[in-house]
């Protein structure tokens, strides 16, 4: 019988004298989609079932019912498959598909004709929501108010701004100095920085026609300028950062994750019309930050010394 000594990297057991480090998780940098499935769920904010978010291939977000259904159960038009993270509004060859949630939503109207099954699916959630309410896990929003006319809406605090950027108008859902980065820390929580920094390259506040050029056989929509914070004379790898909701530190950590998803919507001078503002904010106006104002992109004079 031989005796066997303990290693000098182990006890007398055999376990290793320094705990184990574990390895951190991160997404790879071909990933299409960085948005962990922590970030995915959400509640909808109408009728307060669960849903799940998922970006597009034109980087549009889209709000998916969380279970699966056979492709005989829904309709054409409503199937949808996920590739990669990203969800495609096209077959995989596959017999299962996702639905959006609009379409089983109980407090939206239905456009689309269902299938029974989905309209068991839609009584049922109808249910799950008025036992959320009675219960007071949920409470319905509140209508819309009636808007304020052009005149009285206050141009110089802009709540939602519009950026464009990458040839494309976004409409913010905050101010331009309260919008948060969507990367994972080391720690695991969002980061908590703001996508526009002091150290990295700014935007200009300026007015531009409100509705593009109409093209041949399109109607001309009225309208005249609106403010908007233009980012198109950035480096393209900013105007990308700004996209992805990522701050400058943050922007080439490519194996870091997506807690949230980013909260840019297309802007469409139809839909978001009560976001137009025809002059620019008073901080671009009195020139105070960094920021630059202008009507034609470029930096405003200076004014001369009176006396």
């Amino acid at each position: 019988m031989h005796s066997h000594p303990p290693s000098p990297a182990r006890h007398w057991d055999g376990s290793p004298l320094a705990p184990r480090r574990h390895r951190s998780l991160r997404v790879s940098a071909t990933s299409p989609s960085r948005l962990l499935r922590t970030g995915q769920h959400s509640r909808c904010h109408t009728c307060g079932n669960r849903i799940e978010w998922y970006q597009r291939n034109n980087h549009r977000p889209i709000a998916l019912h969380p279970a699966e259904f056979a492709n005989t159960d829904v309709p054409d038009s409503c199937r949808w498959h996920l590739s990669g993270g990203i969800a495609y509004r096209h077959s995989d060859n596959s017999a299962w598909c996702r639905t959006p949630h609009a379409v089983l939503c109980p407090r939206r109207t239905i456009t689309t004709r269902l299938t029974p099954h989905l309209l068991d699916v839609r009584r049922h959630l109808a249910v799950r929501t008025r036992t959320l309410i009675e219960t007071g896990l949920f409470t319905p929003p509140a209508p819309a108010p009636a808007p304020a006319p052009r005149e009285t809406i206050p141009d110089s605090r802009i709540l939602r701004p519009v950026v464009q950027l990458l040839y494309t108008r976004y409409l913010a859902d905050h101010p331009l100095h309260t919008i948060r980065c969507v990367a994972q820390t080391r720690t695991r929580h969002r980061c908590p920085h703001p996508v526009l920094h002091p150290a990295a390259p700014s935007g200009t506040w300026t007015l531009l026609p409100a509705h593009p050029a109409p093209r041949p056989r399109q109607l001309e929509l009225p309208g005249g300028l609106m403010a908007l914070y233009d980012l198109s004379r950035l480096p393209y790898s900013e105007q990308l950062r700004w996209r992805g909701q990522r701050c400058p530190d943050h922007a080439t950590a490519y194996g870091a994750a997506d807690l949230a998803l980013a909260t840019w919507q297309v802007f469409d001078p139809l839909l978001h019309h009560l976001h137009i503002h025809p002059h620019l904010p008073a901080i671009a106006s009195g020139c105070r930050s960094a920021p630059r104002c202008s009507t034609t992109g470029a930096k405003p004079p200076r004014p001369t010394p009176s006396g």
